[in-house]
């Protein structure tokens, strides 16, 4: 039976760098839901494709293929066989992936793909429904949080890192519309799981949260 840990949490709570060194530390495979529905999302621009095209949407998903590659120490995201792994992190997709994350048809394609990764292996999974809809009977649930300032502070020094420009004033609007849209949308919307154990990470470094979800792992395994 394979072991699976769900991490959700918004934009910015520091999901994607944590569950990476939390994967590597528990010899846990790393699954970044948000890349597929930003690969998904990146698709449809590509496409000039509007989030209330429902029927070009629903084409594009027949044929969409999406990989989650490790390659030399390297997680990459492939698109259509393409390395999208930078693209997909652009101002634009993230600007528009919380309408297209929405949409009934996108994420009746994605849920049962991100289930199926789940039976075989030992994975921890990251994103806004896993320990709810994906995986509600996952082993251990983890809800990180962080206030919206601190949010926003984050994505905009990794912007900066990037070469994405971008004010910290606009990173901070984009990551407002993104929760209101995520907590306030009809299907699986951005909630904390009953059974998940909320960290607040707003005032914690990243070794601090490692070690608590470490140890909430840990203690599940052993007892």
């Amino acid at each position: 039976m394979a072991f699976i840990v769900a991490i959700d949490g918004p934009a910015g709570s520091g999901k994607g760098t944590i569950t990476k060194i939390v994967g590597k530390k528990m010899n846990l495979i790393n699954i970044d839901t948000g890349a597929m529905y930003r690969c998904v999302t990146l698709e449809c621009l590509n496409n000039n494709i509007k989030s209330d095209e429902i029927e070009k949407i629903s084409s594009i998903l027949e044929n969409i293929d999406i990989q989650l590659k490790k390659e030399n120490g390297k997680e990459l995201v492939f698109l259509n066989k393409k390395d999208v792994t930078e693209e997909i992190r652009s101002v634009e997709v993230s600007s528009n992936v919380a309408n297209f994350a929405a949409i009934k048809c996108i994420r009746d394609k994605m849920t049962p793909i991100q289930r199926e990764m789940g039976k075989t292996q030992n994975i921890i999974m990251e994103g806004r429904d896993i320990g709810t809809t994906v995986f509600p009977n996952a082993d251990v649930k983890i809800y990180l949080d962080c206030s919206i300032e601190e949010r926003a502070r984050r994505r905009y020094k990794q912007n900066l890192e990037k070469g994405i420009e971008q004010t910290y004033e606009e990173v901070l609007k984009n990551i407002k519309e993104r929760h209101k849209s995520e907590t306030e949308r009809e299907l699986s919307p951005l909630v904390i799981a009953d059974d998940a154990i909320y960290i607040d990470t707003t005032t914690l470094s990243i070794d601090e949260v490692v070690e608590k979800i470490v140890s909430i792992i840990k203690d599940k395994i052993f007892n």
